[in-house]
């Protein structure tokens, strides 16, 4: 069975290197352009292209994949696998690969079909998550599933975080429905047609904090930024980023502080209590925060380096 890979950012990486490790006849990889990072701008491939490279594999690095039906029906492939390749495939693409294309989904099917599974979820508090193999159809997101892996998510567990626990499974959970394919013994699932929903792709004024919110909507928010875009707060015109963030217990002298200050006040300046705001419901400690320009450091230590002081009030 010869295989074709679309992929481009980190979260693809294990998938492919399970596939090449266990002995899989990639064909070729199929990613973004090199883009520039950096202040710089330097032309840098995807993690995907890096790793296909090191392992000699063809690579090709269509601007769209629908113009390039012909590249791909030539790199000879019986089945595409797509992991967070980025692009919507047309007909023609799924009629190059006679066993079809089968993409590892970084979430659960149909209520996070789109761009963010992953970040979606913990926004929106989820407990449990998964990864999904589906059958890629025309549409979004909306084919029938093979198979699905489901897993907690930590209370204080990052998008990072999760996201690396999720591209373990799916690089696990694609071996297991290609030996599926290739027997020919499976079953397809088709998705329910309720409680469907479609995540879209996460913008930097998506992490925004507004501290009229609730503690867990804004600790949510926190996770689900880190590390990218990360959230961030402003405060008499200066921006920090919040890199962590946990719901507060008030002392009894904060909770007179906290029932005469305004949404998003701090409410301290004791480095030892840390950098406590007033937010909907309560409070929430920012634990860890950087000045823009700046260095990571603690939310008691920005308070020590007088970086921020009680009485300020972070903009809703």
């Amino acid at each position: 069975m010869k295989i074709v890979f679309a992929g481009a950012p980190t979260f693809a990486v294990k998938p492919l290197k399970n596939l090449i490790e266990r002995g899989y006849e990639i064909v070729g990889v199929v990613t973004q352009a090199d883009k520039p990072q950096g202040r710089k701008g330097i032309l840098t491939p995807t993690p995907v292209k890096t790793l296909a490279l090191e392992n000699g594999l063809p690579v090709i690095t269509p601007v769209k994949i629908r113009d390039s039906v012909d590249e791909l029906r030539a790199l000879g492939g019986d089945l595409m696998v797509t992991c967070a390749y980025g692009q919507i495939l047309t007909q023609e693409v799924l009629d190059c690969f006679p066993l079809g294309v089968w993409n590892i989904h970084a979430g659960l099917l149909p209520k996070y079909r789109g761009a963010s599974p992953i970040q979606s979820c913990i926004l929106a508090g989820e407990e449990i998550t998964g990864v999904s193999i589906m059958r890629t159809e025309l549409g979004l997101d909306c084919g029938d599933v093979l198979c699905v892996e489901r897993t907690a998510i930590g209370e204080t567990e990052t998008y990072g975080e999760l996201s690396e626990r999720l591209s373990v499974i799916g690089a696990e959970l694609i071996v297991q429905a290609l030996t599926a394919i290739e027997s020919g013994s499976y079953e397809l699932i088709p998705q329910a047609t309720e409680n469907v929903g479609v995540v879209r792709k996460i913008h930097k004024e998506t992490a925004k904090i507004s501290f009229d919110k609730t503690t867990r909507e804004i600790v949510n928010l926190v996770r689900g930024m880190n590390p990218d875009p990360v959230a961030f707060a402003q405060i008499d015109g200066n921006v920090f980023n919040v890199w962590r963030a946990e719901p507060a217990v008030l002392t009894d002298a904060e909770q007179a502080e906290y029932d005469s200050a305004q949404i998003g006040e701090v409410l301290t300046d004791s480095p030892k209590r840390g950098l406590l705001v007033k937010c909907a419901d309560g409070a929430v400690k920012l634990t860890e925060v950087q000045p823009s320009g700046g260095k990571r450091m603690s939310g008691g230590d920005c308070l020590n380096g007088r970086k921020i002081r009680k009485g300020q009030v972070f903009v809703c």
